[in-house]
């Protein structure tokens, strides 16, 4: 991995110092030994933002700056840390959006638009063919743009913000001219003409604004270094103050895809919209309430094996098939990305706890624990219908299980997707699907186990979205704490409205002599998920019967000693 990004890091490290001492490559150096002990996302854009930060953060150390003079350069690494750290303003929609992508997908959007390297070398830090890479770079693109159109509801600062979501998102897509009440609203809403700057990208190359978003300082000077770019093999210059200005001629081009710059936006403001497009959008359906379809998914390979983005080992990942549909360019859910079932945090229905991360930051080999349910990050999970559960925290992190030693951590993704995948069944139980006959309960302590599956209610959970009322959380055990106890004689003979909550012989009847119908807690489950047959299978009806039975016998043996002098 170091021949593999030393190059690249090396010159950004330049870039960042202006200066090529001896100091960049000790900067470089200490980027790889900070990222490399670190999980989670392609390598090569992980680098790069270790270079910037340690960079500023020697340029902000007397002590350092007093062995490396050139770090003191207001050209270099003093600019740098006079500078607004962290990602530019205007970025903040696509900062996150990438941050939700799968690894690959940003190994793929990474070295295909800002490196501009062929297809064939992410296809090979994936270990996937050529074919299949392609298909899955167009689905990345859409998984970006998805991202960032739902980037922008989540982050927008006022609901009419959020209205105008996707009245400013379809129109782009389209190629067609904004509404005039949009026109209107990007004039004075900052945020907005933001999003609507880093939308206008996705009709062309991607490079400015994936180098803009992930470094910030010396994105353009980064992109022009680039060797598969014009350009790319000259020296980088050792000084001079660097700004972000557009280069004079474009960078390599996509056959058969036009560059569009921010000033095809500002055409697209002043040109009036169509009729058909005003009736079509301006209806409420169009607005946030509608929902976008989750982008945070990884894509399937079609070999049995695949590897960490910028890595090295393989790993064993299910052998889906992502091929480009017939029509175009593939969307997410043409290429076989998996869609989310739900998202909430996971509750146990028998002691009313909550999964969530040990120390409530997310991070691989993180323990999984019971704690108060609560509406934190780290409790919140999205369950896929391939069966990953990722942490919404970070996304690139699944819950994962090992059969073997019965512990329950957060793994990547990716790298471990052979140990990330359950099948939430209609009971609510979390089974792993690859350890046959186990189910996830709570351990000793507040500690989660993977241990055989009973059947019982300490092993079922409920996923519960955070707009749940207050009060679904509360368990039977309390429950029954708080219900007086209530001897057969007194529950057969009792009035009902006399008798307490919990013990009625029978709800009220309407006007009809119709009983009212019976609510049910939501469930979700799984056609055709399950790769092998859970314990039981066989057995038709054996793990409700039992059950059943055993609440008529307790009907039937009440009535009984009730009936008797």
């Amino acid at each position: 991995m170091l021949a593999r990004h030393w190059r690249s890091v090396h010159d950004y490290a330049v870039i960042c110092l202006a200066s090529s001492e001896d100091s960049a490559s000790m900067a470089a150096a200490a980027a790889f030994r900070v990222e490399l002990a670190r999980p989670g996302g392609a390598l090569r854009p992980r680098l790069l933002t270790a270079v910037r930060e340690t960079v500023g953060e020697w340029a902000a150390d007397d002590g350092v700056s007093g062995v490396l003079p050139e770090l003191r350069k207001t050209v270099g690494a003093r600019g740098l840390r006079a500078a607004r750290s962290g990602t530019p303003e205007r970025r903040r929609v696509a900062e996150r959006a990438f941050r939700g992508l799968p690894g690959a997908s940003q190994c793929l959007l990474w070295h295909a638009e800002v490196e501009a390297e062929s297809i064939s070398v992410p296809a090979g830090l994936l270990g996937v063919d050529t074919r299949t890479a392609s298909a899955a770079l167009e689905q990345a693109r859409e998984q970006f743009r998805s991202g960032c159109v739902r980037a922008h509801r989540e982050l927008a600062p006022t609901q009419e913000c959020r209205y105008y979501n996707r009245l400013l998102d379809v129109p782009m897509r389209r190629g067609g001219a904004l509404l005039p009440d949009v026109q209107r609203h990007l004039m004075a809403c900052r945020y907005c003409r933001h999003t609507a700057e880093q939308l206008s990208h996705f009709e062309g190359s991607l490079e400015d604004l994936l180098a803009e978003t992930v470094l910030g300082w010396g994105a353009r000077r980064y992109l022009a270094s680039r060797p598969g770019r014009d350009g790319g093999q000259a020296d980088l210059p050792a000084g001079g103050r660097h700004r972000l200005r557009s280069r004079a001629e474009p960078a390599t081009v996509r056959p058969g895809s036009p560059r569009r710059h921010t000033k095809a936006l500002a055409a697209a403001v002043g040109v009036t919209s169509l009729v058909l497009l005003a009736t079509l959008l301006a209806a409420r359906g169009w607005t946030d309430e509608g929902g976008t379809t989750a982008s945070q998914a990884t894509w399937g390979a079609v070999s049995g094996h695949s590897v960490d983005p910028d890595g090295a080992g393989p790993s064993s990942v299910r052998p889906d098939t992502a091929t480009p549909s017939s029509a175009g360019s593939p969307s997410a859910a043409s290429a076989g990305n998996p869609a989310e079932v739900a998202r909430g945090r996971l509750r146990n229905l028998d002691d009313g706890l909550c999964l969530d991360i040990q120390g409530g930051r997310p991070r691989t080999d993180a323990r999984i624990v019971l704690a108060a349910c609560s509406t934190g990050g780290s409790q919140q999970w999205s369950y896929q219908d391939d069966g990953v559960l990722r942490s919404t925290a970070d996304p690139t992190l699944c819950l994962a299980s090992d059969t073997a030693e019965g512990s329950v951590v957060l793994a990547g993704c990716l790298v471990h997707a052979g140990v990330v995948r359950y099948d939430l069944t209609v009971r609510g139980e979390l089974l792993p699907r690859g350890g046959k006959g186990t189910a996830l309960a709570p351990g000793k302590g507040r500690g989660v186990i993977v241990t055989g599956r009973d059947g019982s209610e300490a092993q079922r959970w409920a996923l519960e979205p955070l707009s749940a009322p207050r009060g679904q959380g509360e368990t039977r055990q309390k429950r029954a704490e708080d219900t007086p106890r209530v001897s057969p004689r007194e529950r057969t003979h009792r009035p009902y409205d006399e008798a307490p909550p919990g013990h009625r012989p029978g709800p009220p009847r309407t006007k009809s002599g119709e009983p009212p119908q019976e609510r049910y807690e939501t469930r979700f489950a799984q056609v055709d998920c399950c790769e092998e047959d859970g314990p039981g299978a066989d057995e038709t009806g054996t793990g409700l019967l039992g059950p059943a039975t055993a609440t008529v016998t307790d009907a039937v043996t009440a009535l009984h000693s009730a009936a008797l002098p």
